[in-house]
C-alpha cells in the first residue's frame, strides 16, 4: 500500500489508498472490482490519457514478456501472488491501437470456483475497428434536459442490473461502438440486433430511437432516428418459453448514411460514414402484474445479440450482451392474541416512502400482483388476508422503503398502533453472468429496523420477506351484574346520548312546540 509504484497506478486511475484497499483480518488488501472498474471508467472516459499514464508507470518500473511468436503467444513464470497490469507497447504493421492495459490477477479461481488456478492464460484483443456491444437498463425517469455528460444525463442511472414494480416502466438502452468503414470494400450490408424480455416483460413499442454521437459519453450527438424516419424497421414476436423478442434491422437508406455519410469526418478523410461513432439505442417496456415475472436471485435477463456483415466478407460476426431485471415481493402473517379473529376483516394500504405513491393491486388465486401507482390514498387497494392461513403476499417489489398501515381489522380487536415498515436493498451476490461478466444481485429485507432473512419463491432464493403482525384483543362492555357502576355508567351515557339526539330532532322540526308519541 506503501509502495511509490502502487501511488502512481492509482493516481492514475484516479483512486487513492483509502478507496483502493480495505482491512482484512488487520491488513490492507486490494479490493478487486473498485480497481477493475475505475480502470474501465478512465479508458471510457479518455482511453489515450488513461493509455499514456499506464505506458508511462510500465515503462518505469515495468517488466518486458518476451516478444509474441508467429501465433502470438507469450508467457511469464515464477511469478508471486498478486495483482498484475499488463500493457501492450508494440504492435504489428496492420495494427492501429494498442489493446486497452488490463489486470491479471494471481492465483485466479477454476470456472466453477471450486478451486485455484495459478495458470493463468488470457486472450487481449486488439482494437482494430469492429463494433461493440453493450445493454443496460433503469427504472423510468423524466429526462432532465441536460446532455452534457454529467450525472444529469439522459444516459445516467443505466447499468446491467435494475428492480423494479410490477407496472413499472424499464427502460433499456443499447450501446455499439459503430466498426470503421473505409470504402465499398468495407461498408456494412447488416447491421442488426435482436433483442430478447424474459417472459413478464413487455415491450412498450412504437418508441424504438437511435441516436449516433461522436463520443462515448453520448454528449456530441450528430444524428437522431425514430421509426417514422425510414431508416430502420422494427418487428416484434415470441422467443422460447413465453419471451418476446424484437428485431431492429437498418434499411439501404440508413446503411448508406453509416457508410458513405462525410458529416462526421469530412470528405478528405479515410474514414466514412459513422466510422467508430457511438450508436446509442432506446426503448422502453413494463413489468407486468402477473406471476409471470421471476422473483428474487434468478432475475429476469434480458440480452440483445448484433450480427454484422460487411461486403467483403462472406459470414457474419455476432456480439451478445445482456441486462438483468430484478423484483421482489412480501409474505405478511396476520395474527391475533388469542388466535381467535377472523383475518377476513383487516384490510392494509400499503405506501412506496421511497418514489412516494400508494400502491394498487390486482388479486389472482390468492396472491396481489402490483399494478400501478397511485397518489392518493383512496385510490389505493386495500390488501385483505386470506381468511384459512391468514396471510397476505403481494409480488412485484422494487428495493425501495414501504409503509404498511393497517385500516380496518376485526371488531373484537385493536387496530396497529404504528404502521410497519418495510424495506428492500440489493447488493452483488457474487454470481458473474457468463453472457455479460457482470455480477448479479440478492436482497435482504429490514421491518421496522430489524433485519429478517428472505426466503425463496418458486426455486429463486431471496424473493420474498417474510414477518407476521398481530392485533390485540379491545376492552368489552361487561355483562348485566359484573360491575354495577360501570353498567350504571354506561346507561347514564346511553340517557345522555338520547338527549342529545331529542334535542337535536327539536331543531330540526323547525319550531313545532308538540312532540308525537
Amino acid at each position: 500500500p506503501n509502495d511509490s509504484t502502487t501511488s502512481s497506478f492509482l493516481s492514475a486511475l484516479g483512486l487513492t489508498r483509502a478507496n483502493a484497499y480495505r482491512e482484512v483480518n488487520g491488513q490492507l488488501d486490494f479490493v478487486p472490482e473498485v480497481v477493475q472498474t475505475a480502470l474501465a471508467h478512465k479508458l471510457a472516459d479518455n482511453a489515450t490519457t488513461a493509455k499514456n499514464a499506464l505506458e508511462a508507470l510500465a515503462a518505469s518500473g515495468g517488466t518486458a514478456m518476451p516478444e509474441t511468436t508467429d501465433t502470438g503467444y507469450s508467457h511469464a513464470e515464477g511469478l508471486t501472488v498478486g495483482l498484475y497490469l499488463l500493457v501492450e507497447t508494440r504492435l504489428p504493421e496492420q495494427v492501429t491501437c494498442t489493446t486497452d492495459p488490463f489486470l491479471v490477477s494471481l492465483p485466479m479461481t477454476t470456472v466453477d470456483g471450486s478451486q485455484w488456478n495459478y495458470d493463468v492464460v488470457v486472450y487481449p484483443k486488439n482494437q482494430t475497428g469492429e463494433p461493440t456491444l453493450e445493454k443496460t437498463l433503469r427504472e423510468s425517469k423524466p429526462d432532465t434536459g441536460k446532455h452534457d455528460g454529467t450525472t444529469d444525463d439522459i444516459t445516467d442511472g443505466y447499468a446491467h442490473t435494475g428492480t423494479a414494480s410490477e407496472g413499472d416502466t424499464v427502460e433499456y438502452q443499447i450501446i455499439s461502438t459503430l466498426p470503421v468503414v473505409t470504402s465499398d470494400a468495407t461498408a456494412l450490408t447488416t447491421y442488426t440486433f435482436v433483442d430478447m424480455l424474459s417472459k413478464g416483460l413487455t415491450y412498450n413499442k412504437g418508441d424504438v430511437v437511435l441516436e449516433f454521437f461522436t463520443d462515448t459519453g453520448c454528449t456530441q450527438s450528430v444524428a437522431r432516428w425514430t421509426e417514422a424516419d425510414g431508416k430502420f424497421a422494427v418487428t416484434y414476436g415470441e422467443g422460447e418459453n413465453g419471451s418476446s423478442t424484437m428485431e431492429i434491422s437498418m434499411t439501404e437508406e440508413g446503411l448508406a448514411e453509416i457508410n458513405s455519410g462525410v458529416a462526421v469526418h469530412g470528405a478528405a478523410s479515410t474514414e466514412r460514414g459513422y466510422s467508430r461513432c457511438t450508436l446509442r439505442i432506446t426503448y422502453a417496456c413494463t413489468l407486468d402484474s402477473s406471476a409471470d415475472a421471476v422473483l428474487g436471485d434468478n432475475g429476469n435477463p434480458n440480452t440483445v445479440t448484433l450480427t454484422w456483415r460487411r461486403t467483403n466478407r462472406e459470414y457474419y460476426n455476432t456480439l451478445t450482451d445482456d441486462a438483468h431485471a430484478y423484483t421482489y415481493g412480501l409474505a405478511l402473517t396476520k395474527l391475533f392474541s388469542d388466535g381467535k379473529g377472523d383475518p377476513s376483516q383487516v384490510e392494509f394500504i400499503i405506501h412506496n416512502d421511497t418514489d412516494g405513491y400508494f400502491v394498487k393491486a390486482e388479486l389472482h388465486e390468492g396472491v396481489y400482483y402490483m399494478t400501478d401507482h397511485v397518489k392518493e390514498e383512496r385510490d389505493a387497494t386495500h390488501f385483505i388476508p386470506v381468511s384459512d392461513t391468514g396471510k397476505i403476499i403481494v409480488k412485484g417489489w422494487e428495493d425501495d422503503t414501504y409503509t404498511l398501515t393497517e385500516v380496518h381489522t376485526d371488531s373484537r380487536y385493536t387496530l396497529l398502533e404504528r404502521a410497519v415498515t418495510v424495506e428492500i436493498s440489493t447488493r452483488g451476490n457474487g454470481h458473474i453472468c457468463p453472457v455479460c461478466g457482470k455480477e448479479g444481485v440478492t436482497a435482504s429485507a429490514k421491518v421496522n429496523g430489524d433485519p429478517i432473512a428472505m426466503t425463496e419463491d418458486n426455486g429463486s432464493a431471496a424473493a420474498l420477506a417474510p414477518f407476521e403482525i398481530k392485533n390485540n384483543r379491545g376492552p368489552e362492555i361487561p355483562k348485566t351484574g359484573d360491575n354495577t357502576m360501570l353498567s350504571a355508567l354506561a346507561a347514564a351515557a346511553l340517557l345522555s346520548l338520547c338527549g342529545m339526539l331529542l334535542v337535536s330532532g327539536y331543531l330540526l322540526r323547525n319550531g313545532k312546540k308538540a312532540w308525537k308519541k
